[in-house]
């Protein structure tokens, strides 16, 4: 803002950049908190401990990294929204990853592979759909020329999760810990099938082309009518559990921190950081900053290869310093 204020730009022409800056990313935002608030009425209607309930049943460790990647990149695939899969699946396969004594950051890593390689590949995405249409190519050759590198990547990414996912194969103190695990769920919550309806449904309503938004919502909300149906939970309780996250009391410390988190608040921080984030990367667009540096960059675009390098350089280096 200094910088531009001696570059001739008034503050009020900074400041609406600020807040056009802030405005672009509203929406995100917005998705953000209705994440925080699905997984709190989540927890508390038994919906994810009846997903890791029967994840742990199905899933071992040593395949478990491999398998996590492949059914966010199908989910994402099938939907066009790696927002969602990481939203809906995502939280399910965290819980289930931390239930197999595996680190939730690398469970996150395969989670956020295979849900962004099925967003890139969806033509139901919108990005994917918004790029060839900006550049003015084909959408389905858009597509084909992605896999070029999408493909390798994500072969080298499944590799290595296959190769890391070896490191956490069950031995018997592992499996004694997944019986704690299990028989505690069983034991505080009503685990039913009918649970995992509503995950179903809201990826149903983003195959159905229904915005992020409100299929989000609306997961929420059959999460709390979960609660009170199967869980036997007031109102009240639900509310809360939105706003605040859900606090599990089962007394087993494993259980309570993988299924104590969620709520519209725990999504502040985050998305006070990408309000500050985007502020700073409104102001530079406003003053012409972000201008400056895409056209130094651009004259490397002579040839075909330098064409690539600047546009990857120019991605890049926009979305670090401009978020």
């Amino acid at each position: 803002s200094l910088v531009g204020l001696y570059l001739g730009h008034t503050w009020k022409s900074i400041e609406d950049g600020l807040v056009q800056g802030i405005a672009i990313a509203l929406k995100a935002c917005l998705i953000l908190l209705v994440i925080g608030i699905l997984i709190g009425a989540w927890l508390i209607s038994g919906i994810v401990p009846t997903m890791i309930y029967y994840g742990l049943h199905i899933l071992s460790p040593s395949i478990f990294l491999l398998a996590s990647c492949v059914i966010c990149a199908l989910v994402s695939l099938a939907t066009g929204s790696s927002w969602s899969t990481a939203g809906t699946v995502g939280i399910a396969l965290i819980g289930v990853g931390q239930g197999l004594g595996i680190p939730a950051p690398m469970v996150a890593g395969a989670i956020v592979s295979g849900s962004y390689f099925g967003d890139k590949m969806s033509p139901l995405s919108d990005t994917t759909n918004l790029a060839p249409a900006i550049a003015g190519a084909d959408l389905f050759s858009h597509i084909r020329h992605m896999l070029y590198t999408t493909g390798p990547s994500t072969i080298i990414a499944l590799s290595l999760y296959a190769v890391l996912g070896l490191r956490y194969s069950s031995d018997q103190l592992q499996r004694q810990s997944i019986d704690q695990i299990l028989t505690t769920i069983d034991a505080h919550y009503n685990i039913h099938p009918l649970l995992l309806l509503p995950a179903a449904l809201v990826i149903a309503m983003v195959i159905l082309r229904i915005p992020a938004l409100p299929a989000l919502l609306g997961g929420a909300f059959l999460g709390g009518l979960c609660a009170v149906n199967f869980q036997h939970i007031g109102l009240a309780e639900v509310m809360t559990a939105a706003q605040n996250g859900y606090v599990s009391t089962t007394g087993v410390t494993s259980v309570d921190a993988l299924l104590s988190r969620g709520g519209m608040q725990s999504m502040m921080s985050t998305v006070a950081l990408i309000m500050c984030a985007l502020a700073f990367g409104g102001v530079m667009e406003k003053t012409g900053m972000l201008t400056a540096i895409a056209r130094r960059i651009l004259k490397m675009a002579k040839r075909t290869g330098g064409l690539v390098a600047s546009t990857v350089l120019t991605c890049i280096g926009m979305n670090i310093i401009a978020p």
